[in-house]
């Protein structure tokens, strides 16, 4: 029986996340990308087994994978983004926080995407109407809330992340809030799930394998989801500010505003 497409990012998912796991805490090659960033022997046995997958299952649609690039036909209009191991500094060293990204963009439209937690042995998944976190084979809506006031930061090259580092130190911030720093994308499925208040992160996210499922998941549980100053996402100076509410929204970016006029 042939899988939907949202079952199908789920496996996708779940399959990287299996080679995640199997591989942690043994020593792994290393390959290096630029100046402080690398891949290593997980990642790319990961994507190579999400990609086979993905190929098999739809052979038509164009894959963009973080490590192998785009492949496929160069006018499909559906292609899958791959992040095979979003968190590879925290993987290398040891330190269990990373996420399997898995998102299918058919036009303008991401329609189905899966963030898997490797050692949680959580999915979370979008069909593109609704959000779901599944554990031991049993789904749960996503329900977000901002009740945490945890708001999670991207300080991570190459996005410069300069008002998201100013935010550390202004004072109406903390007063309200308290940062967390993920250094991966688990952080953006959390705001979906109500573990986080917020996701704040600079940078152009067009077509990031990185933030795509993150940002599917939090569209379909209702998070409120815009560009860092507040515009539609994708436009203007681009960012990202996820938010589980209006009123959590509207005090990140009165905050924002604050660091971008000082």
């Amino acid at each position: 029986m042939s899988l939907t497409d949202p079952e199908l990012a789920v496996a996708a998912a779940q399959a990287g996340a299996q080679v995640v796991r199997a591989r942690y805490g043994a020593p792994l090659d290393r390959f290096e990308k630029s100046p402080g960033d690398f891949a290593t022997a997980a990642d790319l046995e990961a994507e190579q087994v999400i990609l086979d997958l993905l190929r098999s299952a739809r052979p038509e649609d164009a894959v963009l994978g973080e490590e192998s690039g785009r492949t496929g036909a160069g006018d499909a209009d559906r292609t899958w983004l791959v992040d095979p191991l979003c968190g590879t500094l925290n993987y290398a060293a040891r330190t269990p926080l990373v996420a399997v990204n898995v998102a299918l963009r058919v036009g303008a439209d991401t329609t189905a995407a899966a963030s898997a937690d490797p050692f949680a042995g959580e999915v979370f998944w979008t069909d593109g109407d609704q959000a779901y976190v599944r554990r031991d084979g049993v789904d749960e809506k996503l329900t977000p809330s901002g009740g945490s006031r945890l708001v999670d930061l991207n300080l991570d090259p190459p996005f410069p992340d300069v008002r998201a580092v100013r935010l550390l130190s202004d004072k109406g911030f903390t007063e309200r809030f308290r940062p967390r720093v993920l250094s991966t994308t688990l952080g953006v499925a959390w705001v979906a799930a109500g573990r986080r208040a917020a996701y704040v992160t600079e940078g152009d996210l067009r077509d990031s394998v990185h933030f795509a499922s993150g940002i599917a998941l939090c569209r379909a549980a209702g998070c409120v989801v815009t560009g860092i100053e507040g515009q539609p996402l994708h436009t203007g100076v681009g960012g990202l500010l996820v938010a589980a509410d209006r009123k959590t929204h509207a005090a990140l970016l009165a905050l924002v505003d604050n660091q971008s006029r000082g």
